[in-house]
């Protein structure tokens, strides 16, 4: 269905049960997710979606992914209040990458930070881009 796509003009549309089914999915059932700030492009993190995770996501507009380490749904904020608003879901020109973009409410990382990405390559080292977030009673 994505290769028949590929020349189609904007605006060209296809029921979303069709695309959802040819979805390729990978041996585990999951496929690659970017969460992306909607307004300013920051790249937030990666994350897996199993079939039940982006329909939950499309029914309710927050964001609900695949824990592949607790292998349950994950619903982001759920526990850390630090959830995903989704204003858009995109697919990628072979449809096994999606991009969500989402109004990210306070850190997107486990770390508490703003985005998962914030070490940076720097030649001969990795640098780190930002400071982690205060606990109660620290100061810096």
């Amino acid at each position: 269905m994505f290769k028949n796509l590929e020349s189609s003009t904007a605006g060209t549309a296809v029921a979303t049960d069709a695309a959802l089914a040819a979805l390729p999915f990978d041996r585990d059932g999951l496929i690659a997710v970017v969460a992306q700030q909607f307004d300013t492009g920051e790249v937030l993190m990666l994350a897996w979606m199993n079939r039940a995770a982006l329909e939950e996501t499309l029914t309710t507009g927050r964001a609900c992914y695949w824990s592949r380490s607790r292998k349950a749904l994950w619903r982001k904020g759920e526990t850390s209040g630090c959830s995903q608003t989704v204003k858009e879901v995109r697919l990628d020109c072979d449809g096994d990458a999606v991009l969500l973009l989402v109004d990210q409410r306070d850190g997107a990382c486990h770390t508490g930070r703003r985005s998962c990405f914030y070490h940076r390559i720097d030649k001969n080292q990795l640098v780190v881009l930002s400071d982690p977030p205060l606990r109660h009673g620290d100061t810096r």
